[in-house]
């Protein structure tokens, strides 16, 4: 599995490199999760300066495709030319969003008629450009997810392995990565907010679609 994590100029550190962290928790199984950039280098919201490991139309490609949020996400939702780099398909890919990714999201037409979770600071946006704001830490609708607040990345990436992999695989991540004396407590409580939103079996890519 190839997954992009979207990260843009701006970006919240939390996000990107939590989603990544435990993504390429299955290396061993052949995935791999990379930060994809606009350009060579860009730089978070705190400064750190990290070098993109592929380009923006990786996404295009990819198995799994996850929107990082960022400060300056509202000024590229409005750049045509950035999104008109990304031409994204849930028939044949994971599509997902943590806070203000819910917007790109939005605009490249993903979201259609489902509601959204994003944070409190990106709702009023993401309520403008028609989408309803779901109250809650973690949304999935088929191929489609969004996620609100810096710290549901685990369930964001739980659920990527879990539709992926299966649960197992899902658990098993969470576990490592888990607080010490926590380790079940955090486990069940992350799959408990995703498990609703997995169907039955593990979603695996087929003549370039995903099927069951």
């Amino acid at each position: 599995m190839r997954i992009a994590v979207l990260t843009f100029e701006g970006f919240n550190e939390l996000d990107s490199f939590v989603a990544a962290a435990l993504l390429n928790r299955m290396r061993a199984q052949g995935w791999q999760a990379e930060i994809t950039a606009p350009g060579d280098w860009v730089t978070s919201m705190n400064g750190v300066r990290v070098q993109a490991q592929q380009p923006l139309e990786f996404a295009n490609s990819a198995d799994a495709v996850l929107f990082g949020s960022g400060i300056l996400t509202r000024d590229i939702a409005k750049d045509r030319s950035m999104l008109d780099r990304l031409e994204l398909d849930p028939r044949r890919q994971l599509i997902g969003s943590q806070c203000s990714g819910a917007l790109l999201m939005a605009r490249l037409g993903l979201l259609n008629n489902l509601p959204a979770c994003t944070d409190l600071t990106t709702k009023p946006w993401v309520i403008e450009a028609g989408v309803q704001v779901l109250d809650q830490p973690f949304f999935a609708s088929g191929n489609l997810a969004t996620a609100g607040g810096c710290l549901s990345a685990p369930y964001l990436a739980a659920w990527a392995i879990a539709k992926l992999a299966g649960e197992d695989a899902a658990a098993s991540v969470l576990h490592y990565v888990a607080p010490v004396g926590e380790k079940e407590a955090f486990v069940e409580r992350a799959l408990g907010v995703i498990r609703p939103y997995l169907q039955a079996g593990i979603a695996r890519p087929c003549g370039g679609e995903f099927i069951r």
